[in-house]
């Protein structure tokens, strides 16, 4: 809020050098807001995905978690007036990349607690296929809309 205040300020002031950087500070606030609002839900589709392949079934409760994150990545990443994404699909991958790590430790003590710790699950899981999958859901849903 204080920087639409003091954007204000500079426009009524005539130093619209002064306002174009402060959009672009908001423009980036924005965008990191975006991204990591996309990456909380990139955590909790990967931990899904990653008891699903550790215990080698699923649960409803499970899939519509994994829908509705897929869902809200592709609403949030989706720029609604310019069009495109705000995450390119090479950069959604690199986020899978740094979100896969976290999501493995959650996934070990959400669903195993003391009995499976993170290297015991990273070793019973397949961490290429469930990437894979990961980005699969996430581009078929930007293709999809």
């Amino acid at each position: 809020m204080e920087e639409l205040f003091e954007l204000r300020t500079c426009i009524e002031k005539g130093h619209y050098s002064d306002a174009l950087v402060l959009v672009e500070e908001m423009e980036e606030m924005s965008k990191d807001d975006k991204i990591n609002k996309i990456e909380s839900f990139l955590e909790i589709l990967l931990i899904h995905l990653i008891k699903q392949h550790a215990e080698n079934h699923s649960t409803r409760s499970w899939e519509v978690s994994i829908q509705n994150a897929a869902y809200q990545i592709d609403k949030i990443n989706r720029r609604r007036k310019s069009g495109g994404y705000y995450l390119t699909g090479e950069e959604l991958k690199d986020a899978v990349e740094e979100c896969y790590q976290i999501s493995l430790k959650l996934a070990s003590i959400e669903a195993f607690g003391d009995a499976l710790n993170e290297a015991e699950l990273a070793r019973k899981v397949d961490e290429r296929k469930i990437k894979k999958q990961a980005l699969g859901l996430l581009m078929n849903t930007q293709t999809c809309q």
